[in-house]
């Protein structure tokens, strides 16, 4: 599914008017969700799962066309676990 699918799908089930507030409304879910994560704060969707940050440690790697050795920076990374109900929706 693509972010126009979602909006699509959004506006027939919430019955919100056009296809303009249908994208907004996805827009403002997705900003919401980013800010949140931004901030390193938790958001947990009921259902579904929770999204939430953490440190991944610098580590040494290698260019797969050179061979060169090179050191991967430390970074903060998104991670999402799905909640029971979607779990057992995809089962």
């Amino acid at each position: 599914m693509t972010k126009e699918n979602l909006v699509q799908a959004v506006l027939k089930a919430a019955k919100c008017g056009t296809k303009k507030q249908a994208q907004k409304a996805v827009e403002a879910v997705f900003a919401a969700v980013t800010k949140s994560l931004a901030r390193g704060e938790e958001v947990t969707m009921t259902g579904f799962g929770t999204f939430s940050t953490r440190k991944a440690a610098a580590r040494s790697g290698r260019n797969p066309k050179t061979g060169e050795s090179l050191t991967i920076p430390a970074s903060i990374r998104v991670k999402f676990k799905a909640g029971k109900a979607l779990k057992e929706a995809v089962k």
